[in-house]
């Protein structure tokens, strides 16, 4: 299951871009100053803050997807460090369980039967006289998208705010959707100014996916 957690940022977010939106224009009220500076489109004051996740229970297909926000820094569990033979979790999509009764069963077969394969490859390569590592290392080839990861990935409010943009839209893919709308969720919480109006991009215009739009866009409130 996804849990989002988040870890760190600073005490005061709004205050500390407010601040710097204040100081560009010389102005003695940093929350007026920030309003103004995001309704102008000068989001580089937005830059001096730090959000900083845990997440668990997510796909290495989501992993994938992540990692090209390249304004982040991100830290994966590894498959080469940790051996993975004893226990290993898997995503199913609520696509396949929603087939029929005996879908979610059929899929964790088919993981089951992967897994095995790893713990055989593993097995045959520590045989040969290959360290845990290298063995960890090679079998985890044979391992699937739906493999569970935990990760930590850093943003600044900037970032955040383009990655809310992309990733609550409709049109992204389920998994990483769902991890974006529990991190605004938090960032809301923490820096209600900041967030107020974060979301897709069809909450501040309309929709920038032209003939792919979903039809459907989630209501603001």
């Amino acid at each position: 299951m996804m849990v989002v957690t988040l870890k760190r940022c600073y005490s005061d977010v709004d205050g500390i871009c407010g601040e710097a939106a204040a100081l560009c224009c010389n102005s003695s009220n940093p929350q007026k100053s920030l309003a103004i500076a995001r309704g102008n489109g000068h989001l580089s004051v937005m830059e001096h803050s730090a959000f900083t996740f845990l997440v668990e229970g997510v796909s290495r297909a989501l992993l994938a997807q992540l990692t090209r926000h390249r304004i982040a820094s991100f830290s994966v569990q590894s498959q080469r460090y940790i051996d993975m033979s004893s226990k290993c979790a898997y995503v199913v999509p609520p696509n396949i369980k929603s087939l029929r009764p005996s879908a979610e069963s059929e899929f964790m077969y088919q993981m089951g039967m992967i897994h095995g394969w790893y713990k055989n490859w593993q097995d045959e390569l520590l045989a040969a006289g290959h360290t845990q590592g290298e063995a960890n290392e090679d079998a985890r080839f044979v391992l699937p998208n739906a493999t569970a990861t935990s990760l930590m990935v850093t943003m600044n409010a900037r970032e955040l705010m383009h990655f809310f943009e992309l990733r609550c839209c409709n049109r992204a893919q389920w998994e990483i959707r769902q991890m974006a709308w529990l991190m605004l969720e938090q960032c809301k919480i923490v820096a209600p100014e900041l967030f107020k109006d974060a979301g897709p991009a069809c909450f501040r215009g309309p929709c920038p996916e032209g003939k792919m739009t979903c039809g459907n866009p989630p209501k603001k409130e």
